[in-house]
């Protein structure tokens, strides 16, 4: 009862326009926001969204996203796109942040916003997590839709009471009065020399808290595409963004398209072993997954992408296909998304597996300066590639 109170989706109320930019009126948003979901709904064989609910046509989306159209941008871009976009449409988003302003944040995803829209709804903070962050729960609370940027997702730690007590519970603990449509994003992970405290992995420590969901972008088409469809929930949402992934360039459409909050993407089909992984361990798994199709392997890669609530959907429909599990993580072994996935799996579908679920994490050390020693702590692709042959003995 407590998780389905938690999490909801209805029509965002009216609240008083903020800043200058975008339709005149809140109804207007609304306006705009239904027409563009239906626009989105005549997409065939894309991913048809509405209120950051979507269902899969004919075709995979792939981020298939019609290669032979759409124009590139590296992953940042994209992000930028999708808020842009967002904030366009809807005069209630606004985005809070240290840096976020003129300075474009520190990985330009918010660069120019400040200029089209102006310092009340691109609003630069103090270094005070805390603060800001709670500033944009209430904010919430109070009509809009504030994306609040992490400058490194480590330092949201110190925001964590913000966001545990206030930002995942305020909808269930109101009774229902409130609503927390808020984003939180930012770049973590172990990136190349940025020592212990910017290395952070922060997913394991969010997923406990109840009414909170979470994504991890891996690729500049779901990176605008969760964007977009985040913005609009009415669910508080963590966007992951990994430090070493925003200078991906891919090709994306020119049409809107948003994707959904609750879906993992087949990356690549097989027969042997289903490997679940994402963020940039995607890359390491596909750079594993060419040595062990040369060796005779077939596996299947599945993007998890939301890591909470989990796709047991397309994860089951892979385990009753390959029946062997290979988990790949960046996060820590302890208490991990790995250890939560790995527990949903066997609750759900250990009949049909036919070996025990492996799971390859970083290791439990605060991560070294020393770039040796940094690239010992995460998993690395001949190590995905040992045990994908281990599973299939």
């Amino acid at each position: 009862m407590a998780a389905a109170s938690s999490l909801h989706v209805a029509a965002p109320a009216a609240t008083p326009r903020v800043g200058s930019a975008g339709p005149k009126s809140a109804s207007a948003a609304r306006s705009v926001r239904v027409a563009r979901s239906g626009a989105a709904a005549r997409h065939g064989g894309r991913l048809v969204a509405c209120a950051a609910v979507a269902t899969k046509a004919d075709a995979p989306a792939s981020e298939a996203a019609s290669k032979s159209e759409g124009h590139e941008v590296l992953l940042f871009e994209a992000l930028r796109e999708g808020l842009m976009e967002e904030m366009q449409a809807d005069p209630t988003v606004c985005v809070f942040g240290e840096d976020v302003g003129h300075y474009g944040g520190s990985y330009k995803v918010t660069k120019g916003l400040a200029d089209m829209f102006g310092d009340l709804r691109v609003l630069d903070t103090p270094i005070a997590e805390n603060s800001f962050t709670g500033m944009g729960v209430g904010a919430g609370m109070k009509g809009l839709r504030p994306v609040v940027e992490g400058m490194n997702m480590g330092f949201l730690l110190l925001a964590y009471n913000q966001i545990s007590n206030n930002c995942g519970m305020l909808h269930y603990t109101s009774g229902g009065q409130f609503k927390i449509p808020l984003v939180i994003r930012g770049p973590g992970g172990v990136g190349r020399q940025l020592g212990a405290e910017h290395s952070q992995r922060l997913e394991s420590y969010f997923q406990s808290i109840p009414g909170l969901q979470m994504v991890a972008c891996s690729t500049p088409y779901n990176a605008k595409g969760l964007m977009k469809a985040a913005i609009r929930s009415e669910n508080p949402v963590v966007l992951f963004e990994h430090v070493l992934l925003y200078n991906l360039k891919e090709k994306i459409p020119d049409e809107e398209y948003t994707l959904c909050l609750e879906e993992a993407e087949m990356v690549r089909p097989g027969e042997h072993v289903t490997i679940l992984t994402y963020s940039r361990m995607r890359y390491h798994v596909m750079q594993a997954a060419k040595t062990l199709v040369n060796k005779g392997y077939d596996p299947e890669v599945i993007d998890i992408r939301s890591l909470k609530p989990f796709d047991l959907h397309t994860i089951g429909n892979s385990i009753k296909k390959t029946h062997r599990v290979l988990i790949v993580e960046e996060c820590m072994r302890t208490g991990g998304i790995g250890a939560s996935l790995r527990s949903a799996i066997i609750d759900n579908f250990w009949d049909y597996l036919d070996t025990p679920i492996m799971c390859l994490s970083s290791q439990d050390v605060p991560t070294p300066y020393a770039a040796t020693l940094e690239d010992a702590t995460v998993v690395q692709p001949a190590q995905i590639v040992a045990a994908v042959e281990q599973i299939c003995q």
